[in-house]
């Protein structure tokens, strides 16, 4: 796939290579087509956004009828074109830049592969049953349908196991006979018959071998791809295309909260109180550690004053917080000679004038602290003894701790946070928290929603 900035050839006209006869790609191969580069970047953050959209379903424990409803929602905002042509090419184009992002890492790749065969698997279901059986031929997979004798001698055995599930005494009359280890899924939840090593799988249940085999070719691509990136694409495109492609893994799509909502201000004698009842628990942290020692280094001034900034801390309430802090340690005139400068740069007033954008909740996690740093995530960088002490502080406990800690378990980190958030203010939080300065936000809607409450029935 060449990337170039003259107008592409559509995806479609490149044949099986990107994605076989049907409407779903099989990616065994990269097309040969020429891409824009903004198109390069726009199709793969559009993907994203579905990939991460079914990574969140899936760590809310969301039901298969749940997720099914979810991927096709995601998939009809995000990617789905008037153009069914544009679609299959914006498809096509978008996998294979996802995979060039997440070949790097042995993590990134893990992450990419599981949520891309969760996408592969609900849109297969929704196939027509000619073009499942076309996917499957692609695929190459050497299974036939049952002959009708063999068919007849188990149609016992199979009704059984239909009930057994909760379906109708009448049996479907498409079956494939696979070993059973193509199909563990499907034997893990006893929902085939099994004879003599052989699994006898309905034609409504071949998503399972098709998916097995998706992820097996999607996962030997990715580690071909890893070695062609570190062998020549990273260094020969280091000015073009690398810059993206590094970016795109921890991209944060949500609002960048460089200004306040509605123009909203918060004080210096606020802050305090702020933190107990709206601050997410990474900052709540850096305040508590920044009381204690005075101190903050770079990564813990910038995570947490840029914070502050989308708050709504205006730049000389930020000078005056960070002076009376730095001032018992090192003194007020270091202070204004050392730190000042950094403050009032990330309200754009020094240096190349930017606004700075407060951190988003990837960038945080992705965040590598060293001794004697307090910034990053805490659900990734606290060990689970100060972790629950921490979470304790915020008052939570019990059912709603062990379902943090679970999830953290499992790397959920934004959803523990989530979960922190809703345990904290008894609301659910269907968007999940993607950024410190959503949490504040959301936090404060609440709390000004429940005292607009309290003061309505003092009225009355």
């Amino acid at each position: 796939m060449e990337i170039v900035r003259s107008h592409r050839q559509l995806a479609a006209a490149a044949g099986g290579g990107g994605g076989g006869q049907g409407a779903l790609p099989t990616y065994r191969t990269a097309p040969q087509l020429e891409v824009r580069l903004e198109e390069f970047e726009l199709f793969a953050i559009d993907r994203l956004r579905v990939l991460k959209g079914i990574s969140d379903g899936l760590s809310r424990g969301k039901k298969p009828e749940e997720m099914e409803k979810l991927v096709s929602e995601l998939w009809k905002t995000h990617m789905r074109h008037q153009d069914p042509a544009e679609t299959l090419n914006k498809d096509i184009i978008s996998h294979f830049v996802l995979r060039l992002v997440y070949c790097r890492t042995e993590e990134l790749r893990k992450w990419f592969l599981s949520m891309e065969t969760t996408l592969f698997r609900y849109r297969f279901r929704i196939e027509s049953p000619e073009s499942q059986r076309m996917l499957m031929t692609e695929f190459q997979l050497p299974y036939k349908a049952l002959p009708h004798s063999e068919f007849e001698a188990v149609k016992d055995k199979l009704t059984q196991v239909a009930r057994s599930m909760g379906q109708s005494a009448s049996v479907e009359s498409v079956f494939f006979k696979v070993p059973f280890l193509e199909v563990p899924d499907l034997v893990a939840s006893r929902r085939v018959y099994l004879s003599k090593g052989y699994a006898y799988v309905a034609m409504s249940q071949v998503v399972s071998l098709v998916v097995t085999q998706f992820r097996c070719n999607i996962s030997k691509a990715l580690v071909l791809t890893n070695r062609k990136w570190i062998a020549t694409i990273k260094e020969q495109e280091k000015d073009r295309l690398t810059p993206i492609v590094e970016a795109l893994s921890n991209a944060y799509f949500g609002p960048d909260y460089s200004q306040p909502k509605d123009a909203a201000e918060i004080s210096l004698k606020d802050i305090d109180q702020l933190a107990t009842s709206s601050f997410p628990l990474c900052m709540r942290h850096m305040l508590d550690k920044l009381r204690e020692n005075h101190h903050l280094k770079h990564g813990g001034r910038m995570q947490f004053g840029l914070f502050l900034k989308g708050a709504g801390l205006k730049l000389e309430d930020a000078l005056a917080f960070w002076r009376a802090e730095f001032s018992q340690k090192v003194g007020s005139e270091r202070f204004d000679k050392e730190y000042a400068y950094s403050i009032r740069h990330n309200y754009g007033k020094e240096g190349k004038r930017t606004d700075y954008t407060p951190y988003s909740c990837q960038k945080i996690i992705s965040a590598t602290p060293g001794v004697g740093d307090h910034h990053g995530c805490p659900y990734r960088h606290f060990g689970e003894e100060n972790l629950r002490a921490a979470l304790n502080r915020m008052g939570v406990s019990g059912h709603a701790l062990e379902e943090i800690m679970d999830k953290v378990k499992n790397r959920h980190y934004q959803l523990a946070c989530t979960l922190t958030f809703e345990a904290t203010h008894g609301v659910s939080c269907d968007s999940g928290i993607n950024h410190p300065n959503q949490y504040f936000n959301e936090s404060q809607k609440i709390l000004r929603a429940k005292n607009q409450t309290v003061e309505n029935r003092s009225a009355t």
